[in-house]
């Protein structure tokens, strides 16, 4: 019977979580709400290891789906498949989170990488394919959050553009077809981003101050108006820190 919770984890002479275990899973709801109870400690650890961060009982959605999930388990476990309670609850509380967080918004940025660090001394069999499943739901989960992150970013980023009468399917044509050209197009946008004067002119007139610009950047006036669409659309990924964007100009 003390397999059931794993070695190590109580001393033999206190039996009495195993107990309750199997009091619980007979129906006996006051042994189940008293394994809940003195089991929240690790479902709280767990629960924060898999989010990343601290997370407390009564003020935190991952709290009380983990609790729920650790329930589940009490329900759902078989000792017969050779798994301690423990780890297989550790399994379900965190497939039930990874289920939540793929439900999150953009909002919930800080999604958990700490469940990669879901490590197990043995990891084969079930347990360790319910690891690798759960490694996979999180690698897909994150994949899945940036695409859509990089998408909702072109299509804010398309509406500003729109706003000084630029089309996102025309920047292609109005950037510099050389490559040094296109570099100083950047530091041109780079410093019109960072020097306030500049900055505030472009969002109240919806141009460039070329007559300032030309005294203080190394070109001319005339290539200044002719690229003048390519220097505002950089400039706004500088101004607004669209930073899946800033990826491809860095790269220049």
């Amino acid at each position: 019977m003390a397999s059931l919770l794993g070695s190590g984890v109580f001393a033999s002479r206190n039996q009495e979580p195993e107990n309750l275990l199997v009091r619980a899973r007979e129906g006996d709801e006051c042994s189940r709400n008293a394994l809940i109870r003195k089991f929240t400690p690790f479902v709280l650890r767990v629960t924060s290891q898999t989010s990343g961060r601290y997370v407390r009982l009564g003020s935190d959605d991952e709290a009380s789906i983990a609790l729920i999930a650790f329930n589940e388990a009490i329900t759902s476990y078989q000792e017969e498949k050779g798994v301690s309670f423990l780890s297989f609850a550790e399994t379900v509380i965190r497939r039930r989170l990874i289920d939540y967080f793929r439900k999150q918004t953009r909002s919930q940025k800080e999604i958990p990488l700490s469940a990669f660090d879901y490590e197990s001394e043995d990891d084969t069999g079930e347990e360790g394919n319910n690891r690798m499943e759960i490694r996979q739901a999180t690698a897909a989960y994150m994949a899945e959050s940036e695409a859509n992150d990089r998408r909702n970013e072109i299509l804010y980023y398309n509406k500003l553009l729109q706003e000084y009468g630029i089309r996102f399917s025309e920047l292609v044509e109005v950037a510099p077809k050389h490559e040094d050209a296109r570099r100083r197009a950047i530091q041109v946008a780079r410093q019109v981003a960072e020097t306030p004067a500049y900055r505030e002119y472009l969002r109240l007139k919806g141009s460039l101050p070329l007559k300032e610009l030309e005294r203080d950047v190394d070109v001319s006036r005339k290539t200044l108006e002719r690229q003048r669409k390519y220097i505002i659309a950089v400039a706004i990924i500088f101004m607004e820190k669209l930073d899946h964007l800033k990826e491809y100009i860095d790269k220049e």
